[in-house]
């Protein structure tokens, strides 16, 4: 597969799980695993850029299997990118 064409697969992936819902990076990770081979490597630098665009906004939250989780929520810019994004992929 394309380079690429993964890189923008990965990235519309990771947007249509946080539309859905506020999600820390390893649960993302996990869900988009059983779909597609993706690895800490590929969604974490994704979260990282799309957060500097202001597409997310981070917050910690309290988990009890450890310290706490850095939660990923998606802006009002951020879905209008997604919304976008999907119109050209659905075309």
């Amino acid at each position: 597969m394309n380079t690429q064409f993964k890189k923008g697969i990965v990235e519309l992936c990771v947007l249509s799980l946080l539309a859905l819902e506020d999600q820390y990076g390893y649960a993302i990770i996990s869900k988009l695993s059983n779909h597609i081979d993706v690895s800490e490597n590929a969604i974490y630098p994704i979260l990282r850029r799309l957060t500097k665009l202001d597409y997310f906004k981070t917050y910690l939250k309290e988990s009890n299997e450890g310290a706490p989780r850095k939660y990923y929520q998606m802006t009002k810019k951020g879905y209008d990118y997604y919304v976008s994004l999907k119109d050209q992929w659905d075309q």
